[in-house]
Formats: C-alpha cells, structure tokens, sequence
C-alpha cells in the first residue's frame, strides 16, 4: 500500500513538503484531482497518481493547466471535493477559467495548489501569485512549515465549501521541497462520485447572469474577510512594542532572527496564514499599540500593500516598513542572515554579523552549467540542425519552448534564440518568419506541443507562414519526472485503459505538407531529412522521434553500449566536445576520454569523429 494512503492517525513519517500536501488532500476526502506537471509541484501529482492505481481516488495527468482546472470545476460542481495543482506560471495559463470560476463558485470543496518559486530555481519568472487571488476575488491560503501544509489542506476544502468558491492554496519551494516528520490524521470518507444539479443561473455566464454572480462573490469576499479575521491560521505571538507581519517560510526566519538579536521581548509577531483577503480587524488591532512594524514577505509587497492602507483607513501613522533599498528586496529567496540583518536594521538593534569565514585558500568550486544528459536525443537533433545550416550556408533562428531541450540555447549547441513560455515556439516562429529573411527553426517537445504548441501551428498553417518546426518527441514529460503525455505509450508504464495520441496524425490533420519523422541517433539521413524541410518554402515540421534516455534505463529500453576513445587514431580534434559537449566526454592529460559510466552509446559522437576514433567498449565474453 502506498505509504500516503495508510489509515494510522498518529502514525508520524518523515514526508517531503508535496508528499505532505498530498497526504493531507486524502485526509481531507478528496476524490477528484488533476494536474499539469511542473516543479516544484510535481510531487503531489505523482503521489496522487500513484495513490489512484491503489484506491479509488481519481487522477489525470491533463495536457494543460487550463483543461486541468476545467475538469476539477467540473468534478467540484458536481459535489466532489476536487484539487487542482500546477506550479506558478500554470495559473497564468489556467487564468481565463479562473477568472469566471469565481463567478459561478463549486459545490464541492475545490482546492488549487499554485506553488510559486521564488529565486526561479525551474521557473521563467518569480511572480507572486497571491495577486491571482486578489484579481479573482479568492481566499489564499499559505503554509508556514511542511506540517502546517498538509493540516491546512484539510481546512482549505472545508473553506471552500463553507464560502462556495475555490480557495487558492500557495506555497513556494522552500515548503515544497522541505523535508519533515508529519503527523497522520484521520481521513475523511472519499467521495468520487457526485451529481450536478442543473442551474443556468449560477453556471451559464452570460452578461445577465454574471451581473448577478459578481454582486455574490464580491459578498462572499467580504464573508472570507470576516472568516480571515477570526481564522486560527493568522497567528499572534510575543509581546512589545515592535511589531513584524509575515508569512510563508519567513515566518521561520523571524522567529530565528528575533531570538538571534535577543529582542523576543519587544517584539510581537503577526503570522499570516490567511493572506487573501487580509484580516483587516486582526491587523489594525494588532498595528495600534506599535511603535514601528516591518512586513516580512518573499516576492511582492502584497501584504505590506494591504497593510499600509488599512493603517491609513483606522488613522494609524506609525512607520510601516518592508521593501527598499535599504531592507527587503522583492527579489529571490530569504534566508535566515538577510531577515535578521533587517530586523536590525529596521529597528535599530545594534547587531554585528557574524565574520565571514576566509575562504581565500579554498580552490574555487568549478561552476556547472545546465546541461543536457548524455545520450540526449536533443543533442543529436541540434547538432544535426546546425550542420545542415551550415551546410546550406543558411544564417538561422531559434526560438524554443519550455523543456530540457530549452537547454540547447548554450554554446556550442546554440539552438534556443528566444523562449517565453509553454508552447509559444510556434507562435514566435510564424512572428520571427514574417519579419525576418533568415530562415526559422523551432524546436518543442512532445509534452508542450500537446500543452500548447498545436494553436500556433495550426495558426502557422492557416496564415501561410514559412519555417521549420521541430517537434522533439522523447516519448514522456520528462524535464519534471517522467509523467505521462497523450503520446505516452502507457503500457511501457504497466499502466492499462489510457489511448496514445500519434503526434504525425495530429500534424497531417491540422494541414501540414511537408512532415519528416528522423531517428536523431542516425546522424547521416536525419541531416539529409533536415535539408528537405528547411529548403521547404512554408511550414514543415519534423519529428524526431527517440525515448529520453533516462526514461528508456527506467522501463529497460536502454541497449546501447558504452564507447571509448581509441587512442592511436585520435588526432585530438575534439570535434566530440566542440560540437556535442557531451558530459560524458572529459580530458585527460589533454587527450579526450569518455566516462563509461555515464555513456550509453547513443553513437553521435562516433559519427561526428573525422578520424573514426570512437568506438564501442570491447567487453570480455
């Protein structure tokens, strides 16, 4: 049995932040979940998926963020606790069915996990997505510790239910990939089945029936308001004059730094838990006996905002602080160091840091890039693409897509000219093509084009635009873990009762002319193959089709041979390094050796090697 799913309350294990989220979603009953992988959510979807093949608990991997949280809307509209769980930059993509969702409300609990990530460890952005709460017109929630996380699930759902709308659960990675000892709860009865009783009124937004529904949820909010103000999940402790807001990990921080600077006498702290809509009455009440008050909070000045105006509406004047050159900054992560330092500072404590251990006679650690494993297919593709531009003597450009093949953009690969979010490869080509002489060639894999890739091409298709799309199909999600697409063959999974989507079909029925489907690890036709499309005048798409590496070791499909150097032929050209940068590949007394531990006999090298110097480890029968 899966260990999330045991019936112990009591029971304590050591969980992951996401492994307790979703321990506390199957305390709390739920019975519908769905999900768009990316980090650093993507653990509590692969715990719930894992869960649904041992229970009945239902769970979709969906193609994207938007038809994920379509379902659950429809799933808690029909009275069944629901989740949706996407990382930050999902919501933006989920955005125009959360707008309206407000709207209409759920009649069962409906919980979205957005898990934002400050300092932009696997992101594009840091945005803040309390502001999507706001925006909507939604309660936010926002756990403090891994613990916390899975308990407030539980009183998110009954939130939900007791105000009729979703509720927003954010966290950052700091929580969602901590690591704590977690307390089991009782579980709530899953309900998976449900009924949905018709009611245009509430559920069909025409203009007429929204004017109602935006008079109701602007009255929910303030009922959430009046919740906020009395929820356990805002917190008050210690005493004194000097006051500290915060939430999220940073209330950890403060309760460090205070302790550190010895001023837990003469300062009490507020801790938000229930961040949207602020709990006005809780903070002015808290604001008016205080001599001066600093807001602690990663990302944007959201709380320090709302603070500062409800000082301003109940007369108060005294100093509120948080972000400027001089404190906080809206960038990046915190850490213990840089809260403490502007407790200090903003309260005039005299503190001096700690000195800053030399490290001048340490060798400096080597820096390491970003890089595609060996045996990528990627590799091959972008090798393979730069030579046949080469070739043709034809100057290219490169947009490309959300990935592990967005790494192709660093030297010498050099095949990612400009990437913005899910999907966009096809739609900045068709841009760049019109605008540009150069010849266009973008690059997306399997996942993003059925994310949201296929709209731009079948834009590109329709408008008569002219580049080559390259539809990288490594046969799984793989940059976020190797969850399943509709082009996953899900028997190689062990998993039954799910069809297969055949992206070639999908690219000849949107009008495609010119397709070529290559083996990236035959280097000599996939060239010949990528000649054809870019020599084509309108879109042509190739399709190159090879398992990730990683995923082909996991379900055994992996049969190459390691390779090594043969060393009375090498000539030391390093056109395997210059051309590939393999990390396989390394140097030895200045000659090039291949770790064969890492290698797994893709063979590009050897058929980029003028000397033939590349060849399979011969092993002992």
């Amino acid at each position: 049995m899966h260990k999330l799913l045991v019936d112990d309350p009591g029971k304590q294990l050591l969980l992951l932040g996401n492994e307790a989220i979703a321990r506390g979603a199957i305390e709390a009953g739920v019975g519908f979940a769905a999900s768009y992988p990316g980090t650093p959510s993507s653990e509590i979807s692969l715990n719930l998926f894992q869960m649904s093949k041992e229970s009945d608990l239902y769970y979709e991997y969906s193609i994207n963020e938007k038809v994920s949280m379509e379902v659950t809307a429809a799933a808690a509209n029909s009275g069944v606790r629901s989740l949706c769980i996407m990382k930050h930059v999902g919501l933006n993509v989920a955005a125009d069915v959360l707008m309206t969702l407000a709207y209409i409300g759920v009649t069962g609990g409906m919980v979205i996990l957005t898990a934002d990530d400050p300092f932009m460890f696997s992101s594009q952005n840091e945005q803040d997505n309390r502001y999507y709460g706001k925006l909507a017109g939604l309660a936010v929630l926002e756990p403090s510790t891994v613990e916390e996380a899975k308990e407030m699930m539980t009183y998110a759902f009954d939130l939900s239910e007791e105000l009729g709308e979703p509720v927003i659960f954010r966290t950052t990675t700091r929580i969602n990939h901590s690591n704590a000892f977690v307390s089991f709860s009782e579980m709530k009865e899953r309900k998976t089945k449900g009924e949905f009783i018709k009611d245009p009124m509430r559920c069909v937004t025409v203009p007429a029936v929204a004017r109602g529904l935006h008079v109701k949820l602007l009255e929910n909010l303030k009922k959430a308001e009046e919740i906020a103000d009395k929820s356990e999940l805002n917190r008050r402790s210690g005493k004194g004059s000097l006051g500290i807001i915060c939430n999220g990990v940073s209330y950890g921080y403060v309760a460090d730094g205070l302790k550190d600077l010895g001023i837990t006498d003469k300062a009490e702290v507020l801790r938000i838990g229930f961040s949207n809509p602020l709990p006005k009455a809780l903070v002015a009440d808290f604001l008016k006996d205080k001599d001066r008050v600093l807001i602690v909070e990663e990302g944007e000045p959201f709380m320090e905002e709302a603070v500062k105006a409800t000082a301003q509406e109940n007369g108060l004047t005294l100093p509120i602080m948080g972000k400027s050159d001089e404190l906080f900054s809206r960038l990046y992560e915190y850490d213990p160091s840089t809260v403490r330092g502007c407790i200090a500072k903003a309260f005039d404590i005299d503190y001096t840091e700690s000195e800053v251990v030399d490290l001048t006679d340490v060798p400096e650690i080597p820096n390491r890039p970003p890089n595609l494993c060996a045996g990528c297919s990627h590799r091959a593709v972008f090798y393979e693409v730069n030579k046949a531009a080469k070739d043709m003597e034809m100057d290219i450009i490169c947009p490309s897509d959300i990935g592990c093949y967005t790494l192709g953009f660093l030297p010498p690969l050099s095949t990612g000219d400009f990437v913005v979010c899910m999907g966009a490869s096809s739609g900045t080509a068709a841009g760049f093509s019109t605008v540009n002489d150069k010849k266009v060639v973008s690059f997306v894999g399997d996942s993003t084009f059925f994310h949201s890739g296929i709209s731009g091409l079948m834009n590109a298709v329709f408008n008569n635009h002219n580049f080559t799309y390259v539809i990288l199909d490594n046969r799984i999600t793989a940059m976020t873990g190797h969850q399943p697409n509709p082009g996953v063959d899900m028997e190689e999974m062990n998993f039954q009762g799910y069809n297969k989507i055949d992206i070639e079909e999908v690219v000849k029925a949107l009008g495609v002319k010119h397709i070529s489907v290559i083996k990236p690890f035959n280097s000599r036709k996939s060239i010949a193959s990528i000649k054809e499309a870019l020599d084509y005048k309108g879109v042509s798409v190739i399709i190159a089709k090879e398992r990730c590496t990683l995923y082909a070791k996991s379900v055994k499909k992996l049969k190459g041979k390691p390779f090594q150097i043969v060393e009375d032929k090498c000539l030391n050209h390093r056109d395997c390094i210059n051309e590939l940068a393999c990390p396989a590949f390394y140097l030895e007394n200045d000659a090039v050796k291949i770790n064969a531990d890492m290698c797994v006999g893709c063979s590009i090298c050897a058929q980029v090697c003028p000397e033939n110097a590349i060849l399979p480890v011969k092993t002992k029968e």
